[in-house]
């Protein structure tokens, strides 16, 4: 008597770090057969380390991604098509509905990866975000500026990670951001920018982000952000240490913001800043949270938001019933100038300290460290816990402090 085969589950592309290792465990563990299709699998490592199947694909090829994940379907079984990656759920949501599988809407996934769309949808909403203008030109930005009222922020119109992203205090240095964007920026992916930009209002405010499920609040996020003009972020505290009225708040904004554009399937990634008037939108993303914020919420609150969305993607049942089991905190070591790795000291020592659950370091002696101002500029993470806030962040903050990279 033959074994049953294994059904397909099909990651188009991945994160670099964290989540995307975690999809692929997840479909295992759910007793399904992950398989990454990538330009370049050997862009993931842990592919090979985990001993997982992959593709080869060209997943910027809309009907060549769905006609591998045809293939899949048709021999062994293909039980539900995602991404880890915000670049590619649209693809993944398109396909998955073409071959009759679970999936989002394709559609209100796009609006949201344009930047003005989602704006001008939550806009004419009533949903509270930015004064914005979307611009193709320099000095269209530096009009724009102006009747916004500077300090503004400029971004491209489909980033993410926070990269290209920079605070802007007047006209000089609006007419420079812009120009540097509209050139020759590309994301991560090497895909370009697109020739448009956005301008909008600094909303002055401690940074948020609300974590949702099918349209349900599962939890709020503290966010810690470097130093101006940039906006990296340096870590996280689930839940966030606000008071019970502004949590409520932020829940009902993020809600507001994903009902409005149609992301109330499966998880969104909502950020909001707290400004004078209240809760402000920043920006609604159609997928899991990065930056290990589902570790965070799995060790906080006891849901495993990775496991969730496998689930949802598959069409088995999940249950995410968030409970307040700790607090969490997360200290990202971020890239202290530019050079070559000569050493990374303190990671054991770090390890060793109490309420540590993670330490990973992501770079080794001999790599090269550039300074991007974005999410590109971490060169590992620290976890803690503990029974409050203060004391997660506490030793987080003091995990982190041990390390020490050296460059020449």
């Amino acid at each position: 008597m033959t074994a049953a085969r294994q059904r397909w589950f099909a990651a188009v592309e991945s994160n670099t770090t964290g989540s995307g290792r975690k999809f692929c465990a997840a479909a295992r563990a759910r007793g399904l057969r992950p398989v990454v299709l990538a330009k370049d699998p050997a862009r993931y490592p842990y592919i090979a380390e985990d001993g997982l199947d992959a593709l080869v694909v060209d997943t910027s090829d809309l009907d060549a991604v769905r006609d591998a994940c045809r293939g899949l379907l048709e021999g062994d079984g293909l039980a539900g098509v995602t991404s880890s990656s915000e670049y590619f759920v649209g693809t993944a949501a398109a396909v998955a509905h073409g071959l009759g599988l679970p999936a989002p809407d394709a559609a209100a996934i796009a609006r949201c990866r344009d930047k003005s769309a989602q704006r001008a949808a939550l806009a004419a909403a009533g949903v509270p975000v930015p004064a914005f203008r979307a611009v193709r030109d320099a000095d269209g930005a530096v009009r724009a500026a102006a009747e916004i009222g500077c300090p503004v922020v400029l971004k491209p119109v489909s980033g993410s990670g926070s990269v290209g992203v920079r605070l802007c205090h007047d006209a000089t240095d609006v007419h420079a951001w812009a120009t540097g964007l509209l050139g020759d920026w590309t994301n991560e992916r090497g895909v370009p920018g697109g020739g448009t930009i956005l301008v909008e209002e600094y909303v002055d405010g401690p940074e948020f982000s609300v974590e949702t499920f099918d349209a349900e609040v599962v939890g709020v996020v503290g966010k810690h952000v470097g130093r101006p003009p940039y906006f990296v972020e340096t870590g996280h505290d689930v839940p966030a240490p606000v008071p019970e009225p502004q949590l409520s708040a932020l829940g009902a904004g993020a809600r507001a913001a994903i009902t409005a554009l149609g992301l109330t399937w499966g998880a969104a990634h909502t950020e909001l800043r707290l400004g004078p008037r209240g809760p402000v939108v920043i920006e609604a993303n159609p997928r899991l949270a990065g930056g290990m914020i589902p570790e965070l919420v799995q060790l906080a609150l006891g849901v495993d938001l990775v496991d969730a969305v496998v689930a949802r993607a598959c069409g088995l049942p999940c249950a995410h019933t968030p409970a307040a089991v700790a607090h969490a905190a997360i200290r990202f070591l971020l890239a202290p100038g530019a050079g070559t790795v000569t050493a990374v000291d303190g990671v054991r020592e770090a390890r060793g300290l109490p309420g540590v659950r993670e330490v990973r370091i992501g770079v080794r002696p001999g790599d090269a460290v550039t300074v991007q101002h974005s999410f590109k500029d971490r060169l590992g993470f620290v976890i803690a816990t503990g029974s409050d806030a203060a004391t997660a962040a506490r030793r987080a903050a003091a995990a982190a402090e041990c390390i020490r990279c050296e460059l020449r």
